[in-house]
């Protein structure tokens, strides 16, 4: 039984300086050119804010953990220090203006998806023109980058082609290449490390950002349940062949169950009903340890999550 109860719905701590509150993530600037990166349990789809799902922000934080060790070699990363299971210490960066986005299946629910523009009719998307004949879930040639503006201020992104990127400024075409490359080659070491745990990595994002020598490096979080799409090998050829969406432990579980009772992206959102926050808390501890092949194990110290953060924070407190 999940305790519902321990949730960190925001971190909101006033002894730290030069706050940034993002969908998910609670960030501070540390004089000392740092950052303090809070994962929340906030659960964000569809540019909105849906629920709080209790130790979610413990699992982005592990799985990306996990992440960031087994791909250092491909690309340098932002991380310095885990003080506590929600909470990483990071370089901070200078992030570039672009969401890389691989995809290796024809996937997705949101309006930038490749399956959505596919089944508009689409062809001819973020720079590259797929084959007529492609079923729904069914894996593409090979991977693709779609990329799309990054949109800081709340804002929809937007898609971009390579032509794009470089022409309107946001990145050199040194930097398109570097990027590119890497995140090719992190997406084609998570798929190969996947397919070990009985798992396929379907699509994912990166972010990237420059430190203070221009060198570009990983920021934010990797391959984790929320910024990566993993199904179920086991059920995949299953569902490609009736035509049913491919067993997964990712948030599409409660993007769907939205998308089911409403246009998300117009209407209010409904009530989400508790066996359903229970049911996804359950679904990322899953995914934590079908990824990881580790026993997820709550910290549960603390009168609240935010008073154990705080807590393990205060060392770095400025007044």
């Amino acid at each position: 039984m999940i305790d519902l109860t321990r949730t960190l719905t925001e971190a909101r701590i006033p002894e730290l300086p030069n706050p940034y509150f993002g969908k998910v993530r609670d960030c501070y600037d540390l004089p000392d050119g740092t950052r303090i990166l809070i994962s929340s349990d906030r659960i964000s789809a569809f540019d909105r804010i849906l629920a709080a799902i209790p130790f979610k922000g413990q699992v982005l934080t592990q799985t990306a953990k996990f992440w960031f060790e087994a791909t250092a070699d491909i690309c340098p990363n932002h991380v310095i220090s885990y003080p506590d299971p929600n909470v990483v210490i990071g370089q901070r960066l200078t992030i570039l203006p672009v969401e890389i986005v691989v995809r290796g299946y024809l996937a997705g629910t949101t309006g930038t998806s490749i399956l959505t523009l596919y089944k508009q009719g689409q062809r001819a998307m973020y720079g590259h023109t797929l084959p007529d004949g492609l079923r729904d879930n069914q894996a593409l040639p090979a991977p693709i980058i779609t990329p799309t503006s990054k949109a800081f201020d709340g804002g929809h992104d937007e898609p971009l082609t390579a032509q794009d990127i470089v022409s309107q400024g946001l990145l050199t075409q040194s930097q398109w290449d570097e990027v590119s490359e890497k995140a090719l080659a992190l997406f084609a070491r998570g798929q190969e490390m996947a397919a070990k745990r009985g798992l396929i990595l379907v699509d994912t994002k990166y972010e990237f950002g420059t430190d203070g020598e221009g060198r570009i490096l990983l920021a934010d979080e990797i391959h984790t349940p929320d910024s990566s799409r993993y199904w179920l090998a086991s059920g995949y050829a299953e569902a490609c062949e009736n035509g049913s969406r491919p067993p997964s432990f990712d948030k599409d579980v409660i993007r769907a169950w939205v998308a089911a009772r409403c246009d998300p992206y117009k209407d209010e959102i409904p009530e989400i009903p508790e066996e359903m926050i229970e049911h996804t808390a359950q679904v990322y501890i899953d995914a934590y340890e079908a990824i990881t092949g580790q026993t997820f194990l709550p910290d549960t110290s603390g009168d609240t999550p935010l008073a154990r953060i705080r807590a393990n924070l205060a060392p770095w407190f400025t007044t």
